[in-house]
């Protein structure tokens, strides 16, 4: 069982920048993508952007709303994965919620990793709200 854990959540205005961190508790090297999800009230869960691992690394994908805003890493040796947040606008104002995937799961790269079926394990998730 992977634990995973949002942090650096919060409210800013229009164009402003946040950084999310998420502490996981096991780290995967598996050549698996982790990554950042978003859901605003009445939407469904959306994929934000994922990365690799192992052979992947370095691999990134983003949805085409956040292309040239947002930017995920990852410090896997401190079982940690980022998304830093640039030019925010109101329409991303969401809950976020890091994901992880089974031992079992693996999906290949790029649009397929915006599905959540790709992953098992879901922080509890950072509130981010941006005020025009």
């Amino acid at each position: 069982q992977v634990q995973l854990v949002e942090s650096g959540g919060g409210s800013v205005q229009t164009g402003g920048s946040l950084t999310l961190s998420c502490a996981a508790s096991e780290y995967t090297n598996r050549n698996q993508y982790m990554a950042w999800f978003r859901q605003a009230p009445g939407k469904a869960r959306e994929g934000v952007a994922s990365i690799g691992t192992g052979a992947n690394e370095g691999a990134t994908y983003y949805t085409d709303s956040v292309k040239g805003r947002f930017s995920i890493s990852q410090d896997a040796s401190k079982k940690t994965l980022y998304l830093q947040m640039n030019s925010l606008k109101p329409e991303d104002t969401a809950m976020y919620y890091c994901a992880a995937p089974g031992r079992a799961t693996y999906c290949v790269g790029g649009k397929v990793t915006m599905m959540t079926q790709c992953y098992d394990y879901w922080g509890q998730g950072t509130q981010v709200t941006v005020s025009s």
